[in-house]
């Protein structure tokens, strides 16, 4: 074999794997992001469509945390700040949201789950962070979340002995659905309705 093949295929070589290495580091995003939504990873809770099939006597304590990014002037906030549970009982807790800008806004709301380690076990039946939420000047709104804690917990020897999980959402302001990563104005925090 002649030298200038060897270099063409060595420089086609080359070439395939440069486009392949930028190739996944493109898909990298979102593999690791349908990652931790099928096994609740780094705090990703689990999302399904039906309730546990059962309910323990255990109970555990369940923390909200609500928060708004900077760009929305929006008030956010649960109707209690903790619920107690039993592991496999179907809950509904209502988030308030207040528009207290002057003109109508969007967002989406982010969230996890703390530890990281209890995000395999909180199970999301329904959310409004699912959606873009548009609001327009003074509007409130009332959102729910359906949740469980999955009766599996109390097997796991790195999560059987929590006392308690922290939801944490985040409202950003949003655009076709995805958060906006800078915006104008300056969001507040979380304050009770």
């Amino acid at each position: 074999m002649k030298a200038p093949v060897r270099h063409r295929r060595t420089a086609l070589a080359c070439l395939g794997l440069a486009v392949g290495m930028v190739g996944m580091a493109y898909a990298a995003v979102p593999l690791y992001d349908l990652f931790c939504r099928v096994t609740g990873f780094d705090g990703t809770p689990l999302v399904r469509t039906l309730p546990a099939g059962e309910v323990l006597d255990r109970e555990i304590a369940v923390r909200f945390d609500a928060n708004v990014a900077p760009g929305l002037t929006w008030r956010f906030a649960a109707e209690a700040p903790e619920v107690k549970v039993k592991l496999g009982q179907t809950t509904t807790v209502l988030y308030r949201v207040t528009n207290e800008g002057p003109a109508a806004s969007t967002g989406i709301a982010t969230f996890n789950v703390q530890p990281s380690l209890a995000g395999g076990y909180f199970v999301k039946l329904e959310c409004f962070c699912f959606t873009e939420q548009i609001l327009q000047p003074g509007e409130t709104r009332d959102s729910a979340v359906v949740f469980y804690v999955e009766p599996g917990l109390t097997r796991d020897p790195n999560v059987r002995h929590l006392e308690s999980i922290t939801l944490s959402y985040t409202y950003f302001p949003a655009k076709g659905g995805r958060p906006v990563a800078s915006a104008a104005t300056t969001g507040t925090n979380a304050t009770t309705p």
